[in-house]
């Protein structure tokens, strides 16, 4: 073998004539930064347009770290830099799909059918009722005292509108997480460790669970009160929000699973989510109590070790519904396999 040839492997799989995973995940990523940078751009003005018109936009450009934050708890605000976000994530995977994987859109997880769309309403409800036990719980316990009820902290739009923009930041941002961090990473992750002869199709999915989950965790781990536990437990709802897509292979109950359990957790029973303030319109305004390693404090749920049951539990529920439905719950080795468009590039 040739010096050229040997140094052209270390980028080209020639086996699927396309660009080895590592060099598809870092191109995705840096297409999503690009991508990111006009779409949130405009959003951050003309979100500061709406919610401070009498500085005509200019307080966005002159000084945007100091209104940064007053624009993410603002529920108008919130919803336009989510749609800003999942627009600039699905071009970047959409792009990476096709021109560096060689790969359907809907090979990322979204075979829509009629059992996606009943696996996503499982996902839905699923997500609701985990927050739901959540609130009970800590009710039952005396670690929240109900405080309101139709809240919102802001001023000049109705409730009915304040959490219409809330549930549709939540919408996005269960899907364009669930796109990235399980439809792309994971799927390409596993396909690249495959090429590890000791790990096999299993481990080189159960390896990029780790890697990915771990990604997801570090996402978050810049959050508001985050903490070393919280980003703990968000590796392990990581592995729980995957559990769904490597049971199936498809991303139907994790977007549900994600899009609820934020919303009712925000902005139906009033915690915190993932340390935002996004519980500032909400159908149950509480003050939290209790022990912070149980409850998970200024953070939420998610940073508490109920936060932990829950994942277990839901977990179980996960298999169980994919045991009812698919007559089994077993990994997908498919998901380690590539699925390439017929034609070539």
């Amino acid at each position: 073998m040739t010096a050229s040839k040997a140094k052209t492997n270390i980028f080209i799989d020639s086996r699927y004539r396309r660009l080895r995973a590592g060099w598809r995940l870092i191109l995705q990523i840096l297409l999503l930064i690009l991508f990111l940078f006009p779409t949130t751009g405009a959003a951050y003005f003309g979100a500061a347009l709406l919610v401070f018109p009498e500085s005509g936009g200019l307080t966005a450009l002159e000084n945007p770290n100091a209104i940064i934050d007053d624009l993410i708890d603002h529920p108008i605000a919130s919803g336009i830099i989510a749609v800003a976000t999942f627009v600039a994530t699905i071009a970047s995977v959409w792009v990476a799909g096709r021109f560096f994987d060689r790969r359907r859109f809907a090979n990322f997880g979204l075979h829509i059918d009629r059992n996606w769309w009943i696996d996503l309403g499982f996902g839905l409800g699923l997500g609701a009722a985990l927050m739901g036990f959540i609130f009970a719980f800590e009710l039952a316990f005396g670690w929240i005292t109900i405080t309101d009820t139709f809240h919102s902290e802001t001023t000049g739009l109705g409730f009915p509108a304040a959490l219409t923009f809330r549930l549709l930041a939540f919408v996005c941002v269960g899907i364009y997480e669930e796109l990235l961090f399980r439809g792309y990473q994971l799927k390409n992750m596993s396909e690249g460790l495959l090429a590890v002869p000791s790990l096999g199709p299993r481990g080189a999915i159960l390896a990029s669970l780790l890697i990915s989950s771990a990604l997801f965790g570090l996402a978050h781990a810049g959050n508001p009160n985050a903490t070393a536990i919280s980003t703990f437990n968000l590796i392990l709802a990581g592995f729980f929000l995957a559990l769904g897509y490597l049971l199936t292979g498809r991303l139907a109950i994790p977007i549900g699973l994600h899009i609820t359990w934020n919303f009712f957790q925000g902005n139906v029973f009033g915690f915190p989510v993932s340390g935002s303030a996004a519980n500032t319109t909400t159908l149950i305004a509480i003050d939290q109590g209790g022990n912070p390693l149980l409850t998970g404090g200024a953070f939420g749920p998610e940073a508490g070790l109920i936060g932990i049951v829950a994942l277990l539990l839901g977990s179980v529920l996960i298999v169980v519904w994919t045991r009812a439905r698919y007559g089994q719950a077993k990994m997908m080795e498919s998901l380690a396999q590539p699925e390439l468009r017929d034609a070539l590039l």
